[in-house]
């Protein structure tokens, strides 16, 4: 499973909002600059993300965009699935019910099976304060003396 452009940008234009965005509306164009991502392709994600819920956005003057909800409330897991549509490791369990006629009898499902809950269990436990906590840690620890 390899994650597309779309899914990291969209994980990292978030994880902006909720550092930058606590005060109001943040224009694309300042996250484009401070995340170093072309404004056009994050014209293109927004839609994606306003229609799930997680964008609020706002036209005019002093619009932009904003979290629709609280960081504490926004996994990876359910930013990934909405940008990659889904997790799942192999095609046979990329559908509900499982439509694969070998699924019965195939030796190697439960790995699979195993691997996709293990990456769904990861991804959900992983807010975006999360990676904002983490990120603060990091820089609190990075000082020269």
């Amino acid at each position: 499973m390899k994650i597309s452009t779309k899914g990291r940008y969209a994980l990292r234009m978030l994880v902006d909002l909720a550092e930058h965005g606590t005060n109001g509306y943040v224009a694309l164009k300042d996250v484009a600059e401070r995340q170093q991502i072309s404004k056009k392709y994050l014209e293109q994600i927004v839609p994606l993300l306003s229609r799930s819920g997680i964008l609020r956005t706002n036209r005019g003057f002093q619009g932009g965009y904003q979290l629709a909800k609280s960081p504490e409330k926004c996994t990876v897991g359910e930013i990934l699935r909405l940008t990659e549509g889904n997790l799942a490791p192999v095609e046979c369990l990329s559908r509900e019910p499982m439509e694969c006629e070998r699924s019965g009898a195939c030796a190697t499902l439960p790995v699979w099976q195993g691997l996709y809950r293990v990456i769904n269990e990861y991804l959900d436990g992983i807010t975006l304060q999360d990676i904002l906590d983490q990120q603060r840690e990091r820089y609190a620890n990075d000082y020269v003396i």
